[in-house]
């Protein structure tokens, strides 16, 4: 039975040899191969000449340096540390973790920032020397010369200048460090610097306030002549504004912890329990003064003038004691930013480079001629089908009809009139 197909595989492949019709395994890869013999200089030259051009133009290409720094950013200070801190209670490294990105990619945002750019186009006046008409586009050619990333593991951050000049290069990677410090230090990045900021807005608000009560009271007895209350009912007045004052403050504190920290915050949980207390101790002065709506008046017996004049007294107080316990509140905040401050310290500092950065001479060649090596073998195979099609007749046909249609004449463009379909 073997014999017999191994008669009939024999007797297929003569007939095979006779017909002429090649043999797949074989003689398509002889095949290919007389065709890259056959164009062995459209392939040599082609491939040689891509790669001579691509190595005059990287010696015509003038040479670039890449200058670097390298700085370490406080973590403690950074606005995410501060957030986990608050929230979580694990640290920034923590929140590198959950988020992917580390603290320094903060600082890395502000460098790539418009405030920063336009502060290192101006000292460098890099609008003339890029040639450029106006800041956008310095800015987009700055931002192409500009590599800054923070490292996941480190949080140390790496700001790169590219240039033509290796001095300028390091000047200008130094001076996006000035110009990071600057921006830096007057942005609230830190819990402190938050606190300070609301708390600032809030003395403001309230030092206007005291100064209309205050003027309201003086012209209140200058209009009725009435003169100071007894001592009794003056300390009543004062500790009822210090009380409500107090809870002013720690609504004041709140207010600020919610710009940054949840309600399961410890110092937002201590701060809530003390407003809590105080406001129940409020709560039972007013009841043991009487029924009344204003404890001031449990009865309802004083004299209208008197009555006017005590609550006058009582905001005047009130807000002379809400100025102090906020401006205290705000003092110690501004301590804390001065001990929480962003000092950004420099590990590396930018010098010139020695060695250009680019153009890769040795690579850009390789790579050339790597690829017009391979556009050679495409070419030659596309010469030896054409010079194929054209040997037969109906390919030859099919050919001159493909050049026929091609063909781009002025009566594609223009539109015949009269002529309905």
């Amino acid at each position: 039975m073997r014999d017999e197909e191994r008669e009939v595989r024999e007797i297929d492949s003569q007939t095979v040899r006779a017909a002429g019709v090649p043999d797949d395994d074989e003689i398509s890869l002889l095949d290919l191969a007389l065709v890259l013999v056959k164009r062995k200089k459209l392939i040599f030259w082609m491939t040689f000449g891509l790669a001579f051009l691509v190595a005059i133009y990287s010696l015509v290409t003038p040479k670039i340096y890449r200058a670097e720094t390298r700085l370490l950013p406080p973590k403690s200070a950074t606005l995410e540390g501060a957030l986990l801190d608050t929230m979580v209670g694990g640290g920034s490294g923590a929140l590198a973790a959950l988020s992917g990105k580390t603290p320094g990619d903060l600082y890395v945002g502000i460098v790539k920032g418009r405030t920063v750019m336009d502060k290192v186009i101006e000292r460098f006046k890099l609008q003339e020397i890029y040639k450029q008409e106006n800041l956008d586009r310095t800015r987009d050619v700055l931002t192409d010369n500009l590599e800054a990333k923070s490292d996941l593991k480190t949080g140390i951050i790496t700001i790169a200048v590219l240039d033509k000049d290796p001095v300028r290069a390091a000047e200008m990677a130094n001076g996006f460090v000035d110009a990071l410090k600057k921006v830096a230090s007057g942005l609230a990045i830190s819990e402190a610097a938050q606190k300070r900021l609301y708390y600032e807005e809030q003395l403001k608000d309230v030092q206007e306030k005291l100064m209309k009560s205050e003027t309201a009271l003086k012209d209140f007895q200058e209009r009725t002549g009435f003169q100071e209350a007894e001592s009794q009912t003056a300390a009543q007045v004062q500790t009822l504004a210090k009380l409500r004052a107090e809870i002013a403050a720690r609504e004041v504190e709140m207010a600020a912890l919610r710009n940054y920290a949840t309600a399961e915050n410890p110092e937002y949980k201590k701060v809530s329990s003390e407003l809590a207390g105080l406001k129940q101790q409020l709560s039972k002065l007013e009841a043991s003064r009487g029924s009344s709506m204003d404890p001031l008046n449990p009865e309802g017996g004083m004299p209208a003038v008197r009555l006017e004049y005590l609550r006058l007294l009582r905001e005047v107080k009130f807000n002379e004691v809400l100025f102090g316990i906020l401006t205290k509140q705000y003092e110690m905040a501004k301590l804390g930013e001065v001990k929480d401050a962003a000092v950004i310290q420099v590990i590396d500092e930018a010098v010139p480079p020695q060695v250009k950065f680019k153009p890769k001479r040795t690579l850009m060649v390789l790579l050339a001629a790597v690829l017009g090596f391979f556009l050679s073998i495409f070419a030659a195979f596309f010469l030896e089908f054409l010079e194929n099609a054209r040997r037969d007749p109906e390919s030859a046909a099919k050919l001159e009809a493909f050049k026929r249609y091609a063909r781009i004449t002025r009566d594609d463009f223009t539109l015949r009139r009269g002529v309905r379909p």
